[in-house]
């Protein structure tokens, strides 16, 4: 059993940055670890996730509507964290952001994913 806690929601203005982290229990460091986001009246969508490649690699892939803009990384250093860096933040980027876990499947799609937190605000203002 993998359980997730999200932390660094908020807001911030328009071109601002924000960082999340997402500390997971259990044994995680081969799972795929992903970031969701859902904004008011829109159904869930696949912002980032990173998957485990062997040894301590990971690969980092991203939603064209994010890429050049977030990045995400994992620190397994003390159990496994996963980061997502978000910069040059736009209005239409505010939503809920949920980490997911996953043990095996596509990386995309949420309904292949296996655990997940219980979800972070991120509002950005224009």
């Amino acid at each position: 059993q993998v359980q997730l806690v999200e932390s660094g929601g908020g807001l911030v203005q328009a071109g601002g940055s924000l960082r999340l982290s997402c500390a997971a229990s259990g044994r995680a460091s081969s799972y795929a670890m992903g970031w969701f986001r859902q904004a008011p009246g829109k159904g869930r969508e696949f912002v980032a996730a990173t998957t485990w490649t062997g040894g301590n690699t990971y690969r980092p892939y991203y939603a064209d509507s994010v890429k050049g803009r977030f990045t995400i990384w994992r620190d397994n250093a003390k159990g496994t964290v996963v980061n997502l860096s978000m910069n040059s933040l736009k209005p239409e980027d505010t939503a809920v952001y949920y980490c997911a876990a996953q043990v095996s499947g596509r990386y995309y799609s949420q309904h292949e994913y296996d655990y997940w937190g219980q979800g972070t605000q991120v509002t950005v203002s224009s």
